[in-house]
């Protein structure tokens, strides 16, 4: 089964690390990627929402906004699509992972027509 993970963070918190908490870190998802290995179907590290760009559609009509759709506390700093058997396997993996995180871990649907 399809899993994507999403890694919520604090606005700064890599920006703002000491060099030695920054390699903690980068080192914990070097882990990640060795243990989880050929699971790892797609992931990325994902720009600031300063650079992001909303749409939104109403009655026939398109907005562009820069900036991200709703200011948070915390905001999604990338992602991981993986291949597991079952949750408890995804929550294990999960735990190699920088503990400032907030991770949401969600199945992928099949969606008939479109795969």
């Amino acid at each position: 089964m399809k899993y994507l993970v999403l890694l919520a963070h604090a606005p700064g918190m890599w920006a703002e690390a000491d060099p030695a908490t920054f390699a903690a870190y980068h080192q914990a998802h070097v882990d990640f990627a060795r243990v989880v290995g050929e699971h790892i179907l797609s992931g990325e590290a994902l720009a600031g929402t300063d650079t992001a760009t909303t749409l939104r559609r109403k009655d026939g009509r398109e907005t562009l906004t820069d900036g991200p759709f709703a200011e948070g506390a915390e905001m999604v700093g990338g992602y991981y699509l993986l291949d597991a058997p079952d949750l408890d396997t995804v929550l294990g993996w999960c735990r190699l992972l920088p503990e400032p995180y907030s991770i949401e871990i969600r199945p992928c649907v099949r969606v008939e027509g479109l795969t």
